[in-house]
């Protein structure tokens, strides 16, 4: 709305991260261009409307792309606090029916690096015991950590996003 009201221009996002001199800035029109890419990323992935995903992410400028873009396309999406326990994130994983799970290899609190990858890998591992599998793992490559990746579940973020195109009309709910 606010690209096409001409304001595409103007600061959407402000988003400071763990050290002061770590921030990053939006415009409308940016903002639109990655949840739309990001939009097309979770297409390509079998995600369409209705169907139920989990976003387990730090508090980094992905996750109001991951999450504008689930809306984009009409899935559904529980933001789950980084912090939470590996059992925290199955229980929500599992009462919520979801298919997908958009995550990072790790995260910060302060200075010591959490490994969310790592906590995810053994939730979806309960959920697959519970006969609920999550298909779809999209990880977010930050503190750049190396991490166990599940051939045929687990991608990249980054890779998939660089040749994602940038438009994705939305989908009417």
């Amino acid at each position: 709305r606010w690209v096409s009201a001409g304001k595409g221009d103007k600061v959407a996002i402000i988003w400071e991260g763990n050290e002061p001199n770590e921030t990053k800035k939006y415009t409308y029109k940016q903002l639109l261009d990655e949840v739309c890419k990001f939009a097309n990323v979770l297409k390509t992935k079998g995600v369409k409307k209705g169907d139920r995903g989990s976003i387990y992410m730090p508090m980094i400028r992905e996750l109001p792309i991951a999450m504008l873009a689930c809306t984009r396309i009409g899935a559904i999406h529980s933001v789950v606090f980084g912090g939470f326990s590996a059992e925290s994130l199955r229980d929500r994983i599992l009462d919520s029916g979801c298919k997908f799970l958009i995550t990072t290899d790790g995260g910060y609190r302060g200075s010591k690096k959490i490994p969310m990858k790592k906590a995810a890998d053994d939730a979806m591992k309960m959920c697959e015991d519970a006969g609920q599998p999550v298909t779809t793992c999209v990880v977010y490559k930050r503190p750049n950590e190396a991490v166990d990746m599940k051939s045929g579940r687990d991608l990249w973020w980054n890779e998939l996003m660089a040749n994602a195109s940038t438009t994705c009309e939305p989908t009417p709910v």
